[in-house]
């Protein structure tokens, strides 16, 4: 990402006018090079469902079913209708996400297959992956985006930590009464728009943006999130995952183990001060088919985490290389005295939804996520044209 440039005498109008023009962006503008939407039905298996999401590179993916027969998520109502009969095809129940998956392996049930959970895994995938929806927050709610949402609106959305929003390529919106009145959303097809979609579009319209607010570091912009948990070393990739369903985390930091405090392995732990070593997302686990990670649940986090690096899916801008050529994860950092646009870039290059912040040591400070992100420069808009 270009570093903001010093503005020039003269040249004030000239930066407003382009900042204008930002603001004035529809969703519309960020859809542009979408494809179209990756989707499961209701009837298809969690490992089927698992599967899609590594064939196909994503995270999430909506949930359809046949209309007339679901409630959708928060009592949604998002079809997918013919283009010129409007005939609804199909209906939009949720969205699953790899953290519902996550939540459903490590359910509270007790494990059949005793505490390392490989052999009630199976059991676990072979459920309909309509019977998942809404074990994470985000499953419980659908969001559409009319393709002419302005772009500070969208923004909106994303900075109270809303992930991914449907799209309509052409949107029609119908008040159906029934005992009340019900929106429903139609469209013939959707798009997804996601955080990291509006982090780019903002990367790459960098000049439009003011620029004292990229130049600023994260500290003074007010990114950073100072309260962090984490797993250490030791901690089982079953455990891992248990703690990410308990606390409703996509991603938690990998800390050395304390060798002079008696730690709870299977527990969260308090990040802040300690020595980050890797990163264990949700998403990771979409770097192996089911029956991959099966044989992983009993090794350590950290372990797989480096393991799973080799995959195609990992390879590239995500992994670096050591003294025996082999390929191990980047671990993503920053200090709390970066500059905005330094994270931003780091985030994009790295395609990552969060970078830690660690201080001159790699002790953990917090962590910058793209939700921070979004807020901090959306408000930097608003006081922009409070003072047009």
């Amino acid at each position: 990402m270009e570093q903001p440039r010093e503005q020039k005498p003269g040249e004030a109008t000239t930066d407003r006018s382009a900042s204008i023009r930002l603001r004035e962006k529809k969703v519309k503008d960020l859809t542009v090079d979408k494809k179209r939407l990756v989707e499961v039905p209701y009837t298809a298996s969690l490992a089927h469902t698992m599967n899609s999401l590594v064939a196909n590179k994503v995270v999430a993916v909506p949930v359809a079913a046949p209309p007339g027969q679901w409630i959708g998520a928060g009592g949604s109502m998002i079809v997918e209708a013919d283009k010129h009969t409007r005939a609804v095809r199909k209906h939009y129940i949720g969205m699953v996400t790899m953290l519902d998956i996550v939540a459903h392996i490590a359910g509270d049930e007790q494990m059949n297959g005793g505490d390392d959970g490989t052999e009630d895994l199976d059991r676990k995938m072979s459920v309909p992956v309509s019977s998942i929806i809404g074990h994470s927050l985000e499953g419980l709610s659908l969001w559409t985006l009319n393709p002419n949402t302005s772009l500070m609106d969208c923004m909106e959305v994303f900075s109270k930590g809303v992930h991914r929003a449907m799209v309509p390529v052409d949107s029609q919106l119908e008040n159906v009464s029934a005992g009340g009145v019900e929106l429903i959303e139609s469209a013939s097809s959707y798009r997804m728009l996601t955080q990291m979609d509006v982090i780019k579009f903002l990367k790459e319209h960098a000049n439009e943006l003011k620029g004292n607010i990229l130049a600023q570091s994260i500290q003074e912009s007010g990114a950073i999130s100072e309260q962090i948990y984490a797993i250490t070393d030791r901690t089982t990739l079953i455990d891992a995952i248990r703690c990410l369903r308990v606390a409703m985390l996509n991603a938690v930091p990998i800390v050395w183990a304390n060798e002079t405090i008696d730690t709870d392995h299977k527990q969260l732990i308090n990040a802040k001060g300690r020595k980050v070593i890797g990163t264990f997302s949700a998403t990771d686990l979409r770097g192996c088919y089911l029956a991959t990670l099966k044989s992983w649940l009993p090794v350590s986090a950290l372990t797989f985490t480096e393991e799973t690096s080799t995959s195609p899916l990992y390879t590239g801008s995500t992994s670096i290389h050591d003294t025996t050529g082999a390929s191990r994860r980047e671990l993503v950092t920053c200090g709390a005295e970066s500059p905005l646009y330094a994270v931003i870039d780091k985030a994009v290059t790295k395609h990552v939804h969060r970078v830690w912040v660690v201080d001159e040591q790699g002790l953990l400070l917090g962590l910058v996520s793209l939700t921070d992100v979004i807020r901090v420069i959306r408000h930097s808009l608003l006081s922009e044209s409070s003072t047009i």
